[in-house]
C-alpha cells in the first residue's frame, strides 16, 4: 500500500523539483526481499501516478531499484575500510551486554582497533568521528547539532557482507545526483550518520528536509495497524485524487491565506518548503470529505457521471447489469452530485431505478411507517393513479394535497412514499425520483409497501 504520508512527501518533492526545473527521482529500495514484490511496486507507480506524478512529464525519473546497485554498495563500504573509514567487528550482543552490564547502551568500539580482517560473521562497523558534531542543514528544521560523541560506531555491513541499507541509501543518492532530500521526521535520527557517509565518501551531502508527523484525531502518529492510511483505499471509497492531491499538500503547510481549496498547479506555484511546519499535522478525515464534496460539485455533469463508473458494476452495484440503463443513470446524476460527499456514496443514491424492489432499509423503514402511514399510501396511491400528468411539479402538488387531508405538512407526508418508492429516509428529491421511475413502477412499490405494513399490523 501507498500511505498518505508517503503520498504527502511526494507531493512536496514534486512541487520542489518542479519549481526549480530539478527531476523527482523515483526510487524502489528493494533489497529486503520479503518486502519486495512486483505487484507492491506496480501499486507505488499506479498511486503516483493517481496524484499527478508520472513518467510522461519530463521532470520524473526512474522508477530505480536499489537492488540493481548492490556492487556499487559494496564497492563503497569497502572503500571506507581501505581509507580507515571503517572496521571489522567480531562482538556478539552477549559480550557488549557483558561488557557495559546494559541491553541498552550503544556499541562501546571495542573492535576498533584490532586491525581485523574480514570473516565471515564480521560485521563492518563506521569508525564516527570521537570530537565535535554533525550539523545537519534542514530547510524545515534550521541546523540541528548532533554531537558525534552520541553516534556509536554503527553497523554498514552486515557479518555476510551485504551492505545494509544506511550506506545504500547514501550511494544511491550519491549516483544519483540527489541535491534535496525531502522525507518524513522518523528519519531524522538516521540522518547525521548519512550525512558522515557522505563525507567519508568525499561528497557533499544533500540538503535535508524533515516533514512533521501525520498524526490522527487522538494525536497518535497514523499508523497502518490501528488506522485507514493507504491511499488506494481512499481512492477505492471514491474520494477524487484532486481532493485528496489538495487536503495533502496543506498537511504541515498553507498558502498564507484564507483559501484552501485550489488546484495542484496553483499550490505548486505558492508552495514554499521553507514554510512547512514542525508541528505534528491532523488528518482530518471529516475535512478532507468535505474537501472532496466540493470538488466533487465542481465536476460537469459528463466528468461526475464518469467518475461514478466504477461504483455503478459488481461488486458495488446490486443490480443485475442488464437492468442499468445509462440514459436514465446520466438524467438522475446531477441530483445525486450536489448531495453526496462521496463517488461510491452514487449507488445507495441510484440503486432504486434499477431494482426490481427498493432496497430494504429497517431503520428507515421503522422511521417512516408509523400511525397514519397506511392512510397516507392509500391516499397517495389514489391521487398519483389518476395524476393527469406525471412531472415532478405536478407529483409534488398531489402529495401536497394529501397531506393538507391528513393535517401535514409536506415533510412528514412524503416520508412513508419516500421510502415505499426510493427504500431510504434520505436519497435523491422525491418528486423528480417518482418521475424517473415512472408511474408504473411507483404505483407498483405503494401497493407492496401498503400489503407490507398491513401484514405487520395484523
Amino acid at each position: 500500500m501507498f500511505h498518505v504520508g508517503g503520498a504527502r512527501s511526494a507531493l512536496y518533492n514534486w512541487a520542489v523539483a518542479r519549481q526549480s526545473g530539478g527531476t523527482f527521482v523515483l526510487r524502489i529500495e528493494d533489497t529486503d526481499a520479503a518486502r519486495n514484490k512486483p505487484e507492491w511496486i506496480d501499486g507505488i507507480i499506479d498511486a503516483l501516478a493517481a496524484i499527478g506524478i508520472h513518467g510522461e512529464d519530463a521532470a520524473f525519473e526512474g522508477p530505480y531499484f536499489q537492488s540493481h546497485n548492490a556492487d556499487r554498495h559494496r564497492e563503497a563500504a569497502q572503500q571506507l575500510f581501505a581509507a580507515g573509514r571503517a572496521y571489522y567487528c567480531d562482538c556478539t550482543r552477549e559480550q557488549l551486554k557483558e561488557r557495559t552490564g546494559s541491553d541498552h547502551l550503544g556499541y562501546d568500539g571495542f573492535c576498533r582497533d584490532r586491525g581485523l580482517a574480514f570473516e565471515e560473521g564480521r560485521a563492518l562497523r563506521f569508525r564516527t568521528p570521537d570530537e565535535g558534531e554533525t550539523v545537519v542543514v534542514d530547510l524545515v528544521r534550521g541546523e540541528p547539532a548532533f554531537p558525534n560523541s552520541a553516534i556509536e560506531d554503527f553497523v554498514i555491513a552486515r557479518g555476510d557482507g551485504s551492505p545494509v541499507f544506511l550506506i545504500a541509501n547514501v550511494v544511491d543518492d550519491l549516483d544519483e545526483g540527489i541535491t534535496q532530500v525531502i522525507r518524513g521526521e522518523e528519519h531524522l535520527s538516521n540522518t547525521p550518520k548519512q550525512q558522515l557517509l557522505w563525507e567519508a565518501l568525499g561528497a557533499k551531502p544533500p540538503v535535508w528536509a524533515h516533514l512533521p508527523v501525520i498524526v490522527n484525531e487522538k494525536r497518535q502518529k497514523l499508523s497502518k495497524r490501528r488506522d485507514k492510511v493507504a491511499l488506494e483505499d481512499y481512492l477505492a471509497e471514491g474520494f477524487l485524487p484532486e481532493a485528496m492531491v489538495n487536503y495533502l499538500m496543506l498537511l504541515g503547510w498553507g498558502p498564507g491565506d484564507d483559501r484552501e481549496i485550489m488546484p495542484y498547479e496553483e499550490l505548486e506555484q505558492l508552495f514554499r518548503i521553507e514554510d512547512v511546519n514542525t508541528a505534528p499535522a491532523f488528518f482530518d478525515v471529516k475535512k478532507l470529505t468535505a474537501f472532496n464534496g466540493d470538488y466533487t460539485r465542481a465536476l460537469s455533469p459528463e466528468q461526475f457521471a464518469n467518475a461514478c463508473a466504477p461504483w455503478l458494476v459488481a461488486p458495488y452495484a446490486p443490480w443485475a447489469p442488464e437492468a442499468f440503463d445509462k440514459d436514465l443513470f446520466e438524467v438522475a446524476a446531477p441530483l445525486a452530485q450536489t448531495r453526496l460527499a462521496l463517488l461510491s456514496e452514487i449507488t445507495n443514491y441510484v440503486d432504486f431505478l434499477f431494482l426490481d424492489e427498493p432496497a430494504e432499509d429497517e431503520a428507515s423503514w421503522n422511521k417512516a411507517m408509523k400511525a397514519g402511514a397506511g392512510d397516507i399510501l392509500s391516499d397517495a396511491r389514489a391521487e398519483l393513479a389518476a395524476a393527469a400528468d406525471w412531472k415532478a411539479d405536478d407529483l409534488k402538488a398531489v402529495l401536497l394535497a394529501v397531506g393538507e387531508k391528513h393535517g401535514l405538512k409536506l415533510g412528514k407526508a412524503q416520508a412513508p412514499i419516500r421510502v415505499a418508492v426510493t427504500g431510504r429516509t434520505i436519497g435523491l428529491p422525491l418528486f423528480e425520483s417518482m418521475e424517473l421511475l415512472g408511474r408504473d413502477r411507483v404505483l407498483a412499490r405503494l401497493d407492496a409497501a401498503a400489503k407490507k405494513l398491513a401484514a405487520a399490523q395484523a
